[in-house]
């Protein structure tokens, strides 16, 4: 059951150019791997979607990049700062998947190591611009790395489930080689829930609002 809670903020850690936002977790329930939860950070009025990176006891912690004057301001909160949150929203990845592989590029391994401890340190292939970047590939167990010009696509094998999330030129070329593959997109969203429309997105030629009806998003989008 999705929740808005007023968390606070536990710690801020950098792991290469990112920072991981660990909060307590009060009534939140962390949900499935891949939803995502509203962030506002103090003096903020619009709240930034933020996949949960883990969920040790008690706490929840998101992995973001600040790009933006939103995300800028959540990446610097402080330990002791409050900060709302609003989840789990949206839909996940699907668990019930025999032979799982992550394939993340970028700010995309934020849901990993959540989904990864959810199903038992399956492999992983993770791309990054550059071996800053990579330091986050220390969060997820079981990780082959790659860095530009490397594509992820480069190391896929066929047989696997594969669950994907990263920037939109990645997971059309996962698409393509594995076309059952769950993938996690990534729109601008305001509201979280489906009101405002921000975060449609065409997919297979279809329009979707990526909060309802994803971020998670398989072949039959």
């Amino acid at each position: 059951m999705r929740r808005r809670s007023q968390l606070r903020v536990v710690a801020n850690e950098a792991v290469g150019p990112y920072s991981l936002i660990r909060v307590e977790r009060g009534d939140i329930d962390p949900g499935v791997p891949g939803q995502f939860f509203m962030l506002e950070a103090p003096g903020r009025v619009l709240p930034r979607p933020m996949s949960l990176c883990q969920a040790p006891a008690g706490e929840l912690a998101f992995l973001l990049e600040a790009i933006g004057p939103g995300t800028r301001a959540i990446a610097a909160v402080e330990p002791g700062d409050e900060i709302h949150v609003f989840g789990p929203l949206g839909n996940g990845f699907r668990l019930d998947v025999e032979k799982p592989l992550l394939v993340g590029g970028g700010i995309g391994v934020a849901p990993f190591p959540y989904l990864s401890e959810q199903l038992n340190g399956p492999p992983a292939i993770l791309g990054f611009r550059s071996d800053w970047h990579a330091e986050a590939a220390a969060l997820v167990p079981n990780a082959e790395v790659v860095v530009e010009p490397t594509l992820v696509t480069e190391l896929l094998i066929e047989g696997q489930d594969v669950l994907a999330c990263g920037p939109e030129p990645m997971l059309e070329a996962v698409h393509k080689i594995a076309p059952k593959a769950q993938l996690a997109w990534e729109a601008p969203m305001a509201c979280g829930y489906g009101a405002c429309y921000g975060c449609s997105v065409e997919v297979d030629g279809v329009l979707q609002r990526l909060c309802v009806a994803g971020p998670v998003l398989e072949e039959a989008a």
